[in-house]
């Protein structure tokens, strides 16, 4: 049996098909680029602008290296390259070597920025240093994760020792922040200790801000004798996508039961949870609803905004 030649059309749909996913390629290594470019701009804003001119710390590396800057002579940039290399170096085995790459380049730009660009003073208050600190800080963590690194290394150590331990990642960070905030208070004074756990607290809750946006997506799993209306409600009404299991009842309220019953599976954002258990409490009052959270969706109907893209 001889092969056939391909056809002019089939060619033409493969040649499509390449230009369209060579396309949404480089539009990703764009929004990646911008991602990185403009979190390294703020958190150098936030180290320069706020943080080192009132010697006040934050967690993770960076933390370690406004520490040494404080009390000794070494530049800041150079503090955070040498500081974040070993961080990276596990990254490269435990990650991905194109994580390092984009790492590597992130820590590179922001130890630049903050040599280079003479970002203003903003306040010498110590609240709204910390606040305001913390949170440009913060903007540039989230925004270089969402570009595809990091430019603190803190994460790639806490996911590396959780692997072999029963801590979790963010047990690792918290007892590594606390050494820090322990050796401030030694080292700098108490006041200043308290004020960077307030800077580390607003550029934590910045982060996850950028990570899960405002839109935080819950998934919600329905069983009701009325699935059809439900489903029919969630797809026309609220424009979401639905998947349908294929289920039976087991055991409720009154007993073992054996009857086939369809399970309904729908994301929804936590704005339009009141008004889909609004809408399931009228249809079927009986119903049975779990919620859980979703860190973050790809692909179906949930829409999203550019910056929640991958």
């Amino acid at each position: 049996m001889t092969n056939q030649p391909p056809t002019k059309k089939s060619t033409r749909y493969q040649q499509a098909k390449n230009s369209w996913h060579k396309q949404r390629s480089n539009s990703r290594m764009i929004r990646s680029v911008l991602f990185v470019l403009i979190g390294v701009l703020s958190a150098g804003f936030g180290l320069k602008g706020f943080l080192m001119p009132n010697e006040f710390i934050d967690g993770g590396v960076t933390g370690i290296s406004l520490l040494i800057n404080a009390k000794t002579e070494i530049p800041l940039g150079l503090s955070i390259i040498v500081l974040n290399i070993p961080f990276l170096l596990i990254g490269l085995k435990q990650i991905g070597k194109w994580f390092s790459i984009t790492s590597i380049i992130a820590i590179s730009l922001l130890a630049l920025a903050v040599v280079v660009i003479p970002y203003p003073v903003v306040t010498n208050d110590k609240l709204l240093v910390a606040v305001f600190g913390g949170f440009f800080l913060g903007l540039g963590v989230g925004l270089t994760i969402r570009g595809g690194g990091v430019i603190d290394g803190t994460e790639i150590l806490a996911i590396s020792l959780s692997r072999t331990s029963s801590l979790t990642v963010g047990d690792f960070i918290l007892v590594f922040n606390v050494i820090i905030f322990s050796v401030a208070a030694w080292l700098l004074s108490v006041e200043v200790a308290l004020y960077a756990i307030l800077t580390y607290l607003a550029a934590s809750k910045t982060v996850d801000f950028i990570l899960e946006g405002v839109e935080e997506f819950t998934g919600v799993t329905i069983i009701s004798h009325k699935n059809e209306e439900i489903g029919q409600f969630i797809r026309n009404q609220m424009g979401r996508g639905l998947t349908v299991y294929s289920g039976k009842k087991g055991f409720g309220k009154r007993g073992e039961t054996d009857v086939p019953n369809d399970i309904l599976f729908t994301v929804v954002t936590r704005l339009e949870i009141s008004r889909l258990n609004n809408e399931i409490d009228r249809i079927d009052p009986t119903a049975f609803v779990v919620m859980h959270s979703i860190r973050d969706t790809k692909g179906g109907m949930v829409k999203k905004k550019p910056l929640m893209e991958h």
